[in-house]
């Protein structure tokens, strides 16, 4: 058969099989609830499936299915999201993020700038001037008034980018493009959480810091992710768009030879996080996209947490750190990771300390010339499991390619348990299509 005819049953063979896939997996309407959004009625008192991931262990995840009338609350600045989550403290509540809700904002919801921060004569020009190599040196981190001055300014952002998000609480996109610019989401501390049908962009650091001791020439380190969760349970993340809006990475200027970073994560999940579940996302256009734990020193507080299950997540032009792992039982499933040509690209999972990801039944679209023996980096001594996964249509032992790419960071097989929560698992040929016709904001349904 020739090979063009072979490309054109094969491609007719995946999409028969997206559509079985589709008319087969894709969740009921649930008849409880009232619709608000995008027209999926009942995504806003919508739960966590029982047996999804491991934010179905140990209890439930309904976050504020369980809401009174007098706990939903439709918002459309930081101020009012702030306001309705200190009005409804951890009583059950829904909170509808409705239009454009800009983190970097004055009293009424009027965007500001980076100079609205600035405090004690701080500008970047200023700073660097006086922190240049040539005129600082490299042997010492910044100190002194302009220092001080970037710190105090910085400390005036944080104020109001970071927004703390109570226990029990749905908080779901409605309306048309739903979406939060410039925010930092803390679930921080509380338990039995919802993040839903939101576009996350541009959480951004006005004020980052120069390091001339960080690595070998220097760096940038910035603040803020767009969602972190920390030190809490039973946490669902289900079709969000994640990404850096107007500000990618990419167009980044840089400084003492050096990309003025102006972003952190994309999404991480950290500090004894436990029970979490993320499926139907995109994440895309970013370089340090998410960190399941984030120091290897954190041992005594994440050993035997960070249990995260990750599953039909589009992972689009994200560089590293998709995720890299330290500590948790990570499950990360029918998951679509793409590379295109050009994009900047390091690694998808990092195995780090006392990881132990299973990564099994994913798919990776990725160009001609790709090394796939990169797909994979270790970064601690730990094992881990992946089988099933696809490489451009093909399947690929992830480990053994990447053993024979790079001996000197050999990888040994087995993570030591089997998951057992899942719904469904797709087959790898499938899943880019079904990622693409399903995950991020704008496509979620009640269940």
């Amino acid at each position: 058969m020739p090979a063009r005819m072979r490309n054109v049953r094969a491609i007719a063979v995946v999409m028969g099989c997206a559509s079985l896939a589709l008319a087969v997996s894709v969740p009921a309407q649930a008849a409880h609830g009232h619709g608000h959004g995008n027209g999926h009625k009942g995504i806003e008192r919508a739960v966590l499936p029982e047996g999804d991931g491991w934010a179905a262990a140990e209890g439930s995840t309904t976050g504020g299915a369980n809401a009174t009338p007098d706990h939903v609350y439709t918002v459309t600045n930081r101020a009012e999201l702030i306001a309705a989550f200190r009005d409804a403290g951890d009583a059950p509540k829904i909170v509808r993020i409705a239009g454009t809700v800009h983190g970097n904002s004055d009293a009424n919801g009027t965007p500001i700038g980076c100079e609205d921060y600035q405090q004690d004569g701080y500008t970047l020009e200023k700073y660097l001037a006086a922190y240049d190599p040539a005129v600082w040196g490299t042997e010492e981190v910044p100190s002194g008034p302009l220092e001080d001055a970037r710190a105090a300014s910085a400390k005036l952002q944080a104020a109001a980018v970071n927004v703390n998000v109570p226990s029990n609480t749905t908080l779901v996109g409605v309306g048309e493009n739903p979406t939060v610019i410039g925010a930092s989401l803390q679930v921080k501390g509380v338990s039995n959480v919802i993040i839903r049908n939101i576009n996350f962009e541009d959480t951004y650091d006005c004020f980052p810091q120069w390091d001339p001791t960080d690595g070998d020439n220097g760096a940038w380190n910035s603040e803020y992710d767009n969602l972190v969760v920390y030190g809490s349970d039973h946490v669902w993340v289900d079709h969000n768009t994640f990404s850096d809006g107007d500000r990618p990475d990419a167009g980044q200027p840089y400084y003492f030879g050096q990309v003025y970073q102006q972003h952190d994560g994309l999404f991480d999940i950290v500090r004894g996080a436990d029970l979490v579940t993320v499926s139907w996302n995109v994440l895309k256009d970013h370089d340090k996209t998410m960190l399941i734990g984030n120091s290897d020193k954190a041992g005594d507080t994440d050993r035997g947490k960070l249990r995260v299950t990750l599953h039909h997540n589009l992972f689009k032009d994200v560089k590293e750190r998709a995720p890299r792992v330290r500590f948790g039982q990570v499950d990360s499933y029918n998951n679509h990771f793409v590379a295109t040509r050009g994009a900047a690209y390091g690694y998808t999972y990092g195995i780090g300390a006392e990881s132990h990801l299973v990564a099994e039944h994913n798919a990776f679209t990725v160009p001609k010339g790709f090394d796939k023996a990169t797909i994979l980096k270790k970064w601690s001594e730990s094992s881990l499991t992946a089988g099933g996964n696809y490489v451009n249509g093909r399947k690929t032992d992830l480990i053994a390619v990447h053993n024979a790419g790079v001996p000197t960071e050999h990888l040994t097989e087995g993570a030591g348990w089997t998951p057992t929560l899942r719904t469904k698992v797709n087959h790898p040929l499938v899943v880019p299509v079904l990622v693409g016709l399903k995950a991020g904001a704008g496509k979620a349904r009640a269940n």
